[in-house]
């Protein structure tokens, strides 16, 4: 078994390092094309770190696991919030921009929702036709109902970029010649699509081998191999003391997570919900409501550092219950 587990982690090497690839060569080339910092920000950048969860979740999907299609995504969601807010608030308390707090944590929590209703068939709307345990699907519409919301969402950061005054700091992109920066577009999509096989193939394997199930595989081993962006970005920003960047890129990805990567990934194959996952998004949007309390306590818009462990043991706990659950 140790083979798969080797694997799996140059897996998600090849995975992470596409992803990094992909969005150099795309920037390049959009920068060459007098295409702004902020568009390629809103677009290259954005969808180029998300990659690695959509190509696991639809490689997934297409393979017919889907409960670890969805379990990569809830899971990183509750990753992103217990673990990556926990550890980064440790190394330095994090101060939340106004509109964090007004907008964006809402609207995080406004996904979740609106995913438990569009994937809750027999729990909505009494439909018998499914097999337990699945209680519903993300069909077509569902997604397209995603990804308009999704648009929405791409609008309000754009309005928000726009307003925002410019920061030259963090804004260069690196140039390359026309044929490297090619090169790393198509050289970064064959990783990423080779990274995500081998990642999904050897993750199910290991399940398999110790009796797990694709649920706890995806809303563990798959959620956090894909969310090791997002860490190393906001535990970098919160060590930097750039707290907005460390809280918004995981509110944001979040976000991104459910309206963009399950939207796209529903489009292309409709994906059968396991209503066991209802607990998951349950805790999706008890985390969400915890981060908003810490938000209000002591320091005004603020998540201190005993909020950020209260944080990180949640998430240790849960991990825990869904391990002896299995």
């Amino acid at each position: 078994m140790v083979l798969p587990i080797v694997l799996l982690l140059i897996g998600f090497a090849v995975l992470i390092k596409g992803a990094d690839f992909l969005v150099d060569g795309a920037s390049s080339a959009a920068k060459k094309y007098g295409i702004s910092n902020l568009a390629i920000g809103l677009t290259v950048v954005a969808f180029g770190t998300s990659m690695p969860e959509l190509i696991v979740s639809l490689v997934s999907a297409l393979d017919g696991k889907n409960d670890a299609s969805f379990g990569n995504v809830i899971g990183s969601n509750n990753f992103n919030l217990l673990f990556i807010l926990g550890v980064a608030g440790l190394i330095y308390p994090l101060v939340v921009h106004r509109n964090t707090v007004k907008y964006e944590v809402p609207l995080s929590f406004l996904a979740a929702g609106i995913l438990f209703f569009l994937v809750n068939d027999a729990l909505m709307w009494g439909d018998t036709t499914f097999d337990a345990p699945y209680g519903g699907i993300l069909g077509r519409l569902d997604s397209i109902i995603l990804l308009i919301f999704f648009a929405g969402f791409l609008f309000y950061i754009y309005r928000t970029m726009k307003n925002a005054p410019e920061s030259e700091e963090g804004d260069a992109i690196k140039l390359f010649s026309t044929p490297v920066a090619t090169g790393m577009v198509i050289g970064g999509l064959l990783m990423l699509i080779f990274g995500g096989q081998v990642v999904v193939d050897n993750a199910l394997k290991i399940a398999h081998h110790y009796g797990l199930s694709e649920k706890l595989i995806g809303l563990t081993i798959l959620a956090a191999g894909t969310s090791l962006p997002e860490l190393a970005t906001s535990c970098v920003a919160a060590y930097r003391k750039n707290t907005d960047i460390a809280i918004g890129n995981v509110v944001g990805s979040n976000i991104f997570n459910i309206f963009f990567i399950l939207g796209i990934t529903g489009v292309i194959h409709p994906i059968q919900y396991n209503a066991s996952m209802n607990f998951d998004i349950y805790v999706l949007l008890a985390s969400t409501v915890l981060l908003v309390i810490f938000m209000f306590t002591l320091s005004s818009r603020k998540l201190d550092r005993w909020e950020a462990f209260l944080m990180l043991m949640a998430y240790f706990a849960y991990t825990i219950f869904l391990i002896r659950m299995e």
